[in-house]
């Protein structure tokens, strides 16, 4: 201790040696030495270095989502760390391999095995770690193994080996014992081995109840239909502690800074997400429970929502309420659904907003519009930012013709909430009606992009296209995504006829006609027109589709579609007798101006036939017998004439329907169940008439080609 001058030091400056224990007056220190990476120690160092690197390089490329690269550098790995192991076997250290190094090489591998599906190859890796008796804890990846034959669904074999690992883990792991555990009763629920799954849930129950376990349990039990069990299973359900401490969300009140900060955390995402994950297991198994545990669901219902009143979901008593009135409305009991909302309003909780915006929904529907506002004002009142409510007010506001005042509900809906898709669609249909077609296409095109099969969006956007850009292949393609997602609206299909027609493509005009024939044969309508279509310049089609109206009792459309056809075919006397009767059925004007076309229609018939009697009287030698055929017919044609002519004339005037008075057509018409024949060459056919009298005569000299 006092032996100062022993330490190299000395107070005099010119006695002994200046005080150097660095020894820097000696000059600067040497140079270190070069590693020499050529010595095997060195080597190692080296590759182990870089077998590190690659496992680390696979994790992160799994992490991003590559897995093929994950695997790639996994098997480089495996590869390298082979190679190392090869080098310390030829070094003689074979007893310096690194176990752990071995281990977590073989997972990686069986891991990225797995991330690609090629469950043998993972599977052959994790044998590989199991056997190996120098890893500590590898019985555990008999679950990883387990989990691969669940996939394939070799259930039986994963038991096995959930079992086994099981077995193999200490009970200080309890936690994942008990996963383990829960695993092993999913698996049984699978294969529909109910009781050995309760066996296991109500043994988790017993050691560590958690909402998912007490969830499954009463599955179990339903699956199994033990009423008793279930209401003892939920009764547990509920009684579950939450996975979080509350206590750590109450404001202490001794310091500031403390108490901000838990004010803060009070309502974080976690916090949120752990306890809406126990209310949905639990408002799933009352809603899966209420109508099987009590004769009637109603009952059940009540007895779930006092058993929630006397928990710690107190809340969620008013959310099984509103789940009552659903299946009321499911049942359409819409009486007993009413009574059992309106008992939300005079309740303050919150609740009274959502029955509040369901009793405005039902009563829009059925047209009592002052209710239906009435009770969106209760729920906006309770929730202003309810988009339910924004949106069937702004409804009930569109009803009254206020398209301004209605967009202004839809816009803040939306507002509140931007994946409200009604309020969206609502707000298209405002904009239409106030002519703003390009702010409604914008709607209708954002709502296609949140609901991609929406038929009723692509027909509004197929609607609005022709007349804001004038363009109808726009229209058309709308239109072809409609038919992709409904094929049978017949509506559509014929809209699609129209718009093929309008732009002269009448062979898909026609496609689309015949396929509203097939989808819906009553539209007689669109029937006739396909009719058309197939024979356009033949009177006995037009004939044919205004037969049809007739028919069918549409006498008005049945007139306008003779009267179509007699501007067509002004000379055929079929649809001027038509005509006639029809006006005269219902007492219209036109009945003399259509009798007297009749008169003159049939005098220039008897004038043709004349002509072709007197042009057969004088033909040649081989026609004589012909000739004198003709004239019979001719006079029994005439007489015809003059019989329908008289009968016309003492038609009298009624106002009943025309079926009364007009005689009863067949349908002759016959489809070939095996297809249409093939043509055959009509060069020498001739046209028949339903109601000609001369089709068996045979042509003079005269009208025959020279």
């Amino acid at each position: 201790m006092t032996a100062v001058s022993a330490a190299g030091y000395s107070s005099s400056l010119t006695r002994g040696p200046a005080f150097d224990p660095l020894g820097q007056a000696r000059g600067p220190a040497p140079p270190l030495e070069d590693k020499n990476e050529d010595t095997p120690e060195e080597k190692i160092k080296i590759l182990e270095k870089k077998v590190n690197d690659l496992v680390l390089e696979s994790c992160m490329a799994q992490s991003s989502g590559n897995f093929q690269l994950a695997l790639e550098k996994a098997k480089e790995a495996s590869r390298k760390e082979r190679t190392l192991v090869r080098q310390r076997e030829q070094s003689d250290k074979a007893d310096q391999i690194n176990i752990d190094l071995y281990g977590s090489v073989l997972l990686n591998l069986a891991n990225q095995y797995e991330n690609n599906e090629m469950y043998p190859e993972a599977l052959q890796n994790y044998k590989l770690i199991v056997k190996n008796r120098l890893l500590q804890n590898a019985g555990r990846f008999n679950v990883s193994m387990a989990n691969i034959y669940v996939k394939q669904q070799n259930y039986m074999e994963a038991i096995k080996l959930y079992q086994k690992a099981l077995d193999q883990i200490p009970n200080t792991f309890k936690e994942l014992k008990m996963k383990i555990m829960e695993n092993i009763g999913l698996v049984f629920v699978r294969i529909g081995q109910y009781p050995k799954a309760i066996i296991y849930f109500e043994d988790i129950m017993s050691q560590s109840p958690n909402t998912k376990t007490g969830y499954n349990l009463v599955l179990c039990y339903y699956a199994i239909g033990d009423k008793e069990r279930m209401k003892k299973g939920f009764q547990k359900l509920i009684s579950v502690p939450l996975s979080f401490d509350e206590d750590k969300y109450i404001p202490s009140n001794d310091d500031d800074s403390t108490d901000m900060f838990t004010e803060a955390i009070q309502n974080d995402k976690l916090h949120q997400m752990e306890k809406q994950r126990s209310e949905k297991y639990i408002m799933t198994a009352a809603k899966l429970i209420a109508p099987a545990i009590e004769t009637t669901f109603a009952a059940g219902f009540d007895w779930s929502v006092d058993v929630v009143k006397s928990s710690q979901y107190t809340d969620l008593a008013d959310d099984l309420e509103i789940i009552k009135a659903v299946t009321y409305l499911r049942q359409k009991d819409f009486n007993q659904a009413i009574e059992t909302l309106k008992t939300f309003e005079k309740k303050d909780t919150r609740a009274k907003s959502t029955a509040g915006t369901n009793l405005s929904f039902l009563y829009f529907l059925e047209e009592d519009y002052e209710q239906a506002e009435r009770y969106a004002d209760v729920a906006m009142s309770t929730d202003r930012y309810n988009p339910g409510a924004l949106n069937n007010k702004g409804c009930t506001v569109f009803v009254k013709q206020d398209y301004e005042k209605a967009a202004e509900f839809f816009k803040e809906a939306l507002r509140n909430d931007s994946s409200c898709t009604e309020a969206l669609y609502n707000l298209g249909l405002t904009y239409k009606k106030l002519n703003r077609l390009e702010e409604s296409v914008d709607c209708f095109l954002k709502h296609h992009a949140i609901l991609r099969n929406s038929a009723e969006v692509m027909y509004q956007l197929a609607n609005l296209y022709p007349s804001l850009l004038e363009d109808p292949q726009q229209a058309i393609q709308w239109l072809m995504h409609v038919i992709s997602v409904s094929p049978t609206d017949c509506g559509v299909l014929a809209k699609l006829g129209q718009l093929f027609d309008d732009e002269g493509d009448e062979s898909q005009a026609l496609h689309h006609y015949t396929e509203v024939k097939g989808a819906f044969p009553l539209r007689s309508d669109l029937i006739g027109v396909s009719c058309v279509f197939v024979r356009p310049n033949e009177v006995e089609w037009h004939l044919r589709v205004a037969g049809c109206y007739r028919r069918s009792g549409n006498y008005h459309t049945a007139l306008e579609t003779y009267k179509e056809t007699h501007q067509r075919f002004p000379e055929d006397i079929e649809c001027l007798t038509f005509l006639v009767r029809l006006t005269n059925d219902m007492g219209l004007e036109e009945v003399q101006e259509y009798a007297n076309k009749l008169k003159k229609a049939e005098k220039m018939r008897e004038v043709r036939e004349q002509r072709m009697k007197s042009g057969r009287e004088g033909s040649g030698r081989g026609w004589r017998e012909g000739s004198a055929g003709s004239a019979g017919d001719h006079s029994g044609g005439s007489a015809k004439g003059e019989r329908l002519s008289a009968k016309m004339r003492s038609l009298p005037v009624s106002n009943e329907p025309y079926e009364t008075s007009a005689p009863k057509e067949l349908d002759a018409s016959y489809v070939d169940p095996l297809g249409p024949q093939m043509e055959r060459p009509k060069t020498g056919a001739k046209k028949r008439v339903e109601d000609d009298d001369f089709e068996d005569e045979e042509l003079g000299d005269d009208l025959l080609p020279e």
